[in-house]
């Protein structure tokens, strides 16, 4: 099995941001749909113009991770944009963090969300915010142990579908320590 690798996506990659993004949310999600609903929030949510918008906009950043050839995963972070009286465009959003279900479980997704991370603070220290399913409880704990705290919930819609969601929030100041205290080891190491 080839070693997988993470980069930074770039306009090239539309076609396949938008086929690995229909595939690992048809392999998570597609058994929760009817048909109808999931093909209508498809076509919306991983249209290639959109794709290509999201890559061409510099507010916003993806990644794709492949295994040699294959494309097996992505993540998409830009401004919050969560319906919740706190979010500001200055607020940063993990939008979206799939990997396909084969390669769950060996790191590589921390991996990727500690690079989704550090693009989101590279400006400095922000709060970032996810929404995340409510049922989603191998995502909720994972993005407990990295310090995020439910703060609300919401309504998204798959077609005419409506599922119950969770507003998820880690403050900027709690980056800020960490970058406070990463720099301190690094010059007065034990």
């Amino acid at each position: 099995m080839t070693e997988p690798s993470i980069r930074r996506a770039g306009p090239a990659d539309a076609d396949a941001i938008s086929a690995i993004g229909m595939a690992t949310f048809v392999e998570t999600f597609g058994h929760l749909y009817p048909r109808a609903d999931l093909e209508r929030y498809l076509e919306e949510a991983y249209d290639l113009e959109r794709t290509r918008a999201d890559l061409a906009d510099p507010a916003k950043a993806s990644w794709i991770v492949e295994a040699g050839e294959e494309v097996i995963g992505y993540a998409l972070a830009g401004p919050g944009g969560l319906p919740h009286a706190e979010v500001t465009p200055a607020c940063g959003e993990l939008k979206r963090i799939y990997l396909l279900k084969a390669w769950h479980g060996g790191g590589l997704g921390a991996r990727l969300f500690a690079e989704t991370l550090a693009w989101l603070q590279s400006g400095g220290p922000r709060a970032v915010w996810i929404g995340v399913w409510s049922e989603n409880h191998r995502a909720l704990r994972f993005y407990g142990r990295h310090g995020f705290e439910k703060v609300g919930e919401y309504d998204f819609h798959v077609g005419d579908t409506i599922d119950h969601e969770y507003i998820l929030r880690r403050s900027g100041e709690s980056f800020s320590s960490l970058t406070a205290e990463s720099a301190a080891s690094e010059h007065n190491p034990a």
